[in-house]
């Protein structure tokens, strides 16, 4: 059951005026995107005085640009990373628990073409069954030849030996970021997008504070905070450089960003209810082909990247890597022409000590670290583990004497705003979105204007004003990308539905809504690299 009867708004305005106040927080985050998102609820249900800033729109770097799969990290297993594993093992089952209508289990199969394919890969996964314990979500099963196709309907027949099934999760990751800010908020944690950190304040060597500049009116302001966390994913860097500065040391860069691609087909591409998995393309790297909200994912890349872009671009290696590797498994290869979007995510990977450049062998898992004035940085892991991360950073906080003794975690139970009753049923992720997306607050979407009006592929007008009331959307883009994926599913869609959004946010928002902006994105996003 939500936390909540009734929404709490996100009036501009209102959020402006709470972050004018004069006051001492006890925890400032810089960051809105998984792993902030995270700290802000945790240490608001701890009872502290929380508030957080984001540059930009909450998720809108990394944290909406995932794989969609809440994994135990099968893949860490052949490292031998077992104590990784079995956290995000167990942080699986709780997100699946506390946001059902967000993230939920997904059966995935290998198939085999060589004889020793299903064994190899078979006892791996029971592995996996094995750590999970009773986090697990379904026993590996071996599959015949007859049970693979009927699991994935559309895949290459010829040479097919078998397969192996198991099970992992899929979530919606921007919606589930949007919802952790709000369940942040109903606890008395006060969250603005659009509000950049500017600069840090340091008194007697120790920090104090933050300057921050609203992004919409240009108005500043000096936030005074016991302890400061910077959560801005791969951006961690440049807080950490301000902060050297300030006394005078110099700061090493501790991440190294990689970037993944996906790319989205429909689903005729991959029939069935089943995720495909290769653990081993030609070139050693592992293929996904997902299905995600009526469509088909496919990625993914693992790239170095030197720049920290705001929207990364696909590499032309990248996308012909994706269609090749595809082609080899599915019955009708996707072309360039079949793309319905693409999208790239940073990856914030933890440098070691010596870096070769390679981000293969760079750790996935992540890194709290704490200044000598006090900052306290977090960067690493992985949406699935982002509620563990959260835990550890409060409890880092707490050693570093930061702030005084700290009440225990709450959030592995706590379920996050629009979870339904237990045991009520949920639409499948990989369905087309709609309604069911909202949770037990879709009586409340269906009460607003326009719930039956269609604005765009199951996106209705009432969907556009619960993102500009209850959602924090400032923009066309807030509402396309984030709120409803459109974007991510299919960019010229988005672009044909930009008009009518506009017209629907310019009167909730009483605030213009130029469309030239989001139409260029738009392109790019259904624009391949020649």
């Amino acid at each position: 059951m939500s936390e909540t009867a009734l929404p709490q708004t996100t009036d501009r305005a209102r959020l402006i005026e709470r972050l004018a106040e004069p006051r001492t927080y006890d925890l400032a985050v810089i960051g809105g995107g998984a792993t902030g998102l995270g700290v802000a609820l945790d240490a608001a249900l701890r009872g502290l005085s929380v508030v957080l800033v984001e540059s930009h729109d909450f998720a809108q770097g990394t944290s909406s640009r995932a794989t969609k799969l809440v994994h135990g990290g099968v893949r860490y297993l052949a490292q031998g990373n077992v104590s990784l594993v079995r956290e995000a093992l167990h942080e699986r089952t709780t997100l699946l628990h506390n946001a059902p209508h967000l993230a939920q289990p997904l059966p995935f199969v290998m198939p085999s073409y060589h004889w020793w394919e299903s064994p190899f890969y078979g006892i791996g996964l029971m592995m996996y069954d094995a750590l999970a314990g009773k986090a697990g979500l379904g026993a590996t099963e071996f599959l015949g030849k007859a049970r693979t196709r009927e699991c994935l309907p559309t895949i290459i027949q010829e040479h097919l030996w078998g397969g192996v099934k198991y099970w992992d999760g899929q979530f919606d990751d921007a919606r589930l970021a949007l919802v952790l800010a709000r369940t942040a908020a109903a606890q008395g944690a006060l969250l603005v997008n659009y509000c950049k950190a500017t600069g840090l304040v340091h008194e007697a060597g120790r920090l104090a504070g933050l300057r921050c500049e609203d992004q919409e009116s240009g108005r500043s302001f000096e936030l005074r905070a016991r302890c400061v966390v910077n959560a801005a994913g791969v951006w961690v860097d440049a807080l950490r450089e301000l902060d050297g500065q300030a006394s005078g040391r110099a700061t090493k860069p501790m991440v190294a960003p990689s970037q993944g691609v996906h790319l989205v087909v429909d689903r005729d591409f991959l029939q069935g209810d089943h995720a495909l998995l290769v653990p081993k393309t030609a070139d050693g790297r592992v293929l996904f082909a997902v299905p995600w909200l009526g469509k088909v994912i496919l990625g993914t890349t693992d790239t170095p990247r030197e720049d920290l872009a705001r929207e990364p671009e696909p590499f032309a290696d990248e996308v012909a890597f994706i269609l090749d590797e595809s082609a080899r498994y599915l019955q009708r290869a996707p072309r360039r022409e079949d793309v319905r979007s693409v999208w790239v995510g940073l990856r914030p990977l933890v440098k070691p000590v010596e870096d070769d450049g390679n981000t293969k062998g760079i750790s996935r898992e992540h890194t709290v670290a704490v200044s000598k004035s006090g900052l306290v940085t977090v960067t690493g892991g992985k949406w699935t583990t982002y509620r563990a991360m959260a835990e550890d950073v409060l409890g880092k906080i707490q050693q570093a004497g930061l702030l005084p003794k700290l009440a225990a975690s709450s959030t592995d139970h706590h379920r996050l705003i629009g979870a339904p009753v237990p045991g009520s049923a949920t639409v499948r992720l990989s369905d087309a979105p709609g309604a069911h997306l909202y949770g037990d607050e879709a009586a409340l979407l269906a009460g607003l204007p326009g719930a039956d009006v269609l604005v765009a592929p199951n996106l209705t007008e009432a969907m556009v004003r619960f993102a500009a009331r209850y959602e924090y959307a400032r923009s066309i883009e807030d509402v396309l990308a984030r709120r409803n994926r459109l974007l991510f599913l299919d960019a010229r869609a988005a672009a044909a539905a930009a008009p009518a959004v506009a017209r629907i946010l310019e009167q909730e928002l009483g605030m213009p809504q130029p469309t030239a902006p989001f139409l260029a994105l738009a392109e790019r996003y259904g624009t391949l690299p020649a």
